[in-house]
């Protein structure tokens, strides 16, 4: 039960049942409806929410419930139960909750810990035994399992039959439920066959799969063994997957002969075979069928390893035990194999998933992701609070861009996350989600990948609706979470994040390592957070993790965007700081330019960048991929420059409006600037990007060839 302290056991034994959950809001929904003191959508005042919880929605939530037993128990600032009268309240309330969250971290992470249950195998000798960033020390001693915690609800006869997880993929009519206890079986089966073939803790096992459940089971079957888990979405091409997987050497690969995408199938058993030649450190192969296609030579069939009546043994590991490796997007060099922990992980989004988001037992949980990046990771973790978790595999945008609203509405999805690119699409296709679906079931909507613009914002409330609770998030692969997100007792502010995360000490900087309020400055972390990397693979003595975080600001972790905290208390992220526009001592991120420029019909993208010269001069291109039938003629252009001059910065209007047929990405869709800025400064493409990481070379030769031009 929550507040009855760590418990201890010994490794094999099956765990008892979870403890009811902790008073959630979900009886009475947390979102609100418009009312004579409540602004919503595009006409609320600037200085006026789009959106604010109902008193008794938001008293109700699992966050207020957390800080009046950590108040009672390990000397959180005391709330009251009963609701906020008015916002400021609400938010003095949120900000002594996290500040005591930052300030007192032996407690805050004991009241997680023992609040959520946290089984260790065997007790913590203290709670962070060294605090020095990089190599902080969390919870020495401590041993559990990542996956047993995932499961546990797969125990009580209230949930066991319940859906763990529900599959959509775009050939399905109907969803495809997974019961907890099925998902505790197929888990408990593939763990033991793995474990027959050898695999041991510390061995690497990779995958090469799409959002689909067989994905999660294979993850929480290797996390109850102690292997590592990585994985790479099946849209990655041979090279891509090479420069992630050789570099950790698994020793069993899972992998699809296809996938389903925009209405066609893409076989991928070329693809596979040479991913088998090229890894000689796999001993098995498992072949996923998603395509129907009969298992190549010697590989092993996925029915045939989750077939057997199995409990799930968990291995009881270390706190620092490392669960998974991810990847940064790699634009130079390889790819940074970003290491997280088993406990780092598992405490970090238990308080994520359920006090930032609000989740638990009642809850659907999309969202739109593939297993290639971080927030696929995020989504497993719904089953750490009883969520059921929604997988789909297939485009958002197909039969109609809208198809991810469908989605949400045929799965009854509660809390819904989707990407800023994905918000600025439907607006820009003219979808009315609210109108033509039934998504009364959504209370929240999240949104990653990139920063929301305020046109975003108003679109979700004009035509998604009007009463649900918008939760923009930012944060990284580097630490599997949120630095800034959701708060469910706090009001949404156009363009606005709500406020940092609990746990999570974030400032923003001036040049000079000083802190600052209503400022643009450097996304700093003062404190540690569970979740950081362990470190880097192959990074023995730890030089690329310190240069990675640790160079500008040694001991504090520089993450490389540009924020504004507000002096209210939110946060406003505007891009990437090593792809900033300083003009005449003037920082702007770029996304505040996409913000602007992308609302003009006329403009699908737009990358800008600016370019410090030898002479002292400053070369500031916007780059713009046109929509259908638009012509980048001089009325256009002046149009683009107005525009910025009158809604942005005089300072920031662009030297040149230069049409190109498409912008290079990440392969997880990020727009990608600081290789772009290489190539016009003359570094050949080879040394400017690894050619693995993007998704259309040719793209960026076009800015090669540019910058030799500019240079002859």
């Amino acid at each position: 039960m929550a507040g009855s302290g760590p418990s201890v056991r010994t490794g094999g034994e099956p765990p008892p049942a979870p403890p009811p959950p902790p008073p959630s809001g979900r009886e009475t929904t947390t979102v609100s409806t418009p009312s004579q003191d409540q602004a919503t959508g595009a006409s609320a005042p600037a200085d006026q929410p789009l959106w604010r919880p109902r008193p008794e929605a938001a008293a109700a939530t699992r966050l207020v419930a957390f800080q009046a037993w950590a108040a009672e128990h390990h000397g959180a600032p005391a709330a009251p139960l009963a609701p906020a009268p008015d916002d400021a309240t609400a938010a003095a309330r949120y900000a002594a909750l996290h500040s005591w969250s930052t300030a007192d971290l032996n407690r805050f992470w004991t009241a997680v810990t023992e609040y959520f249950d946290v089984r260790f195998g065997t007790a913590p000798q203290a709670v962070l035994a060294d605090a020095a960033m990089p190599g902080a020390r969390w919870f020495p001693g401590a041993t559990l399992n990542y996956a047993e915690h995932a499961l546990r609800f797969g125990t009580d006869p209230a949930h066991a039959e319940l859906p763990a997880i529900l599959h959509l993929d775009e050939t399905t009519a109907e969803p495809i439920a997974l019961s907890w206890a099925e998902l505790r079986r197929q888990v408990g089966s593939l763990a033991a066959e793995l474990r027959a073939l050898g695999v041991r803790p510390g061995d690497r096992v990779g995958a090469y799969l799409p959002n689909i459940p067989q994905a999660i089971v294979a993850l929480l079957a290797t996390a109850s063994i102690g292997a590592i888990w990585t994985s790479c979405a099946p849209d990655f091409g041979a090279r891509s997957v090479l420069d992630r997987l050789q570099q950790i050497e698994p020793v069993v690969l899972f992998a699809v002969d296809g996938y389903h995408y925009g209405g066609k199938n893409h076989d991928r058993t070329e693809v596979v075979a040479e991913l088998r030649r090229e890894l000689p450190t796999v001993r098995a192969v498992v072949h996923v069928p998603l395509l129907g296609s009969p298992a190549p030579e010697s590989a092993l069939n996925w029915a045939d390893l989750v077939a057997a009546d199995v409990e799930p043994v968990f291995e009881q590991l270390p706190f620092d035990h490392p669960l998974w490796v991810l990847y940064s997007s790699g634009t130079t060099g390889l790819p940074k194999a970003i290491v997280q922990s088993q406990g780092g992980i598992l405490i970090e989004h238990l308080k994520q998933a359920a006090l930032q988001l609000d989740l638990g037992p009642r809850d659907r949980f999309l969202w739109y992701t593939s297993t290639g990046w971080m927030m696929w990771n995020f989504l497993v973790a719904g089953l750490l609070v009883g969520a059921t978790v929604v997988t789909y595999d297939g485009s958002p945008g197909h039969p109609g861009t809208g198809a991810l609203w469908e989605v949400a509405a045929r799965t009854r999805t509660t809390v819904l996350g989707t990407s800023a690119a994905y918000v600025i699409a439907s607006r820009k296709a003219e979808l009315h989600p609210g109108r033509d679906l039934d998504l009364s079931a959504v209370r929240c909507i999240g949104t990653t990948g990139s920063p929301l613009p305020p046109d975003g914002f108003r679109w979700i409330y004009d035509e998604v609706k009007p009463d649900v609770w918008l939760a923009s998030v930012s944060g990284g692969t580097d630490v599997c979470s949120c630095f800034v997100g959701g708060v469910p007792t706090l009001p949404v502010y156009l363009g606005e994040i709500q406020a940092p995360c609990l746990g999570a000490a974030v400032e923003s900087w001036d040049v000079n390592g000083k802190p600052h309020t209503d400022e643009v400055g450097e996304l700093v972390v003062t404190q540690p957070i569970p979740s950081m990397p362990t470190g880097f693979w192959n990074d023995p003595d730890g030089t690329r993790y310190r240069d990675s975080y640790f160079e500008m600001f040694p001991g504090t972790w520089r993450h490389g965007d540009w924020i504004t905290v507000t002096s209210r208390g939110t946060v406003v992220i505007h891009g990437r700081s090593d792809s900033t526009l300083n003009r005449q001592g003037v920082r702007m991120g770029s996304s505040d330019i996409y913000e602007v420029v992308e609302r003009l019909p006329e403009i699908a993208e737009s990358l800008v960048i600016g370019l410090e010269e030898e002479n002292g001069g400053y070369w500031m291109p916007l780059f713009v991929v046109l929509a259908p039938g638009a012509e980048l003629d001089d009325e256009l252009r002046g149009r683009i420059r107005n525009v910025l001059r009158e809604q942005l910065s005089p300072r920031h209007v662009p030297d040149e409006v230069i049409a190109v047929t498409g912008l290079p990405h990440t392969l997880t869709g990020k727009r990608i600037e600081v290789p772009v800025k290489r190539l016009l400064s003359g570094t050949p493409l080879d040394q400017a990007v690894n050619p693995g990481s993007v998704d259309n070379l040719e793209h960026l030769r076009f800015f090669e060839r540019l910058g030799r031009e500019r240079r002859a």
